[in-house]
């Protein structure tokens, strides 16, 4: 997976902005750290991501159930992907 990451990464990296003042409908815009540090209220903190509802960690099922859930839901996505390239004539 880390080798797909690195791809993914790469590819960000190498992307060239499509918004400017002649393609003012482009999707992606390049910004400057100074230019965002210079805004008021600019913050780069991803706080108010937080999942509210992990807060509380007495509440929290247990790591076993967890890991079933995720195994489950995991078990699940590979299902789907062997029928779509069952699909598409391929055995994967």
């Amino acid at each position: 997976m880390n080798g797909a990451r690195t791809e993914v990464a790469a590819g960000l990296r190498g992307r060239s902005p499509t918004w400017s003042l002649d393609q003012p409908t482009g999707r992606w815009r390049a910004y400057d750290y100074e230019d965002l540090v210079s805004r008021d209220k600019a913050s780069l903190d991803i706080f108010w991501l937080k999942d509210e509802s992990l807060e509380d960690a007495e509440n929290l099922p247990a790591p076993e159930l967890i890991l079933q859930e995720i195994m489950e839901d995991l078990e699940g996505a590979l299902a789907q992907l062997r029928e779509m390239a069952g699909d598409l004539g391929s055995e994967a």
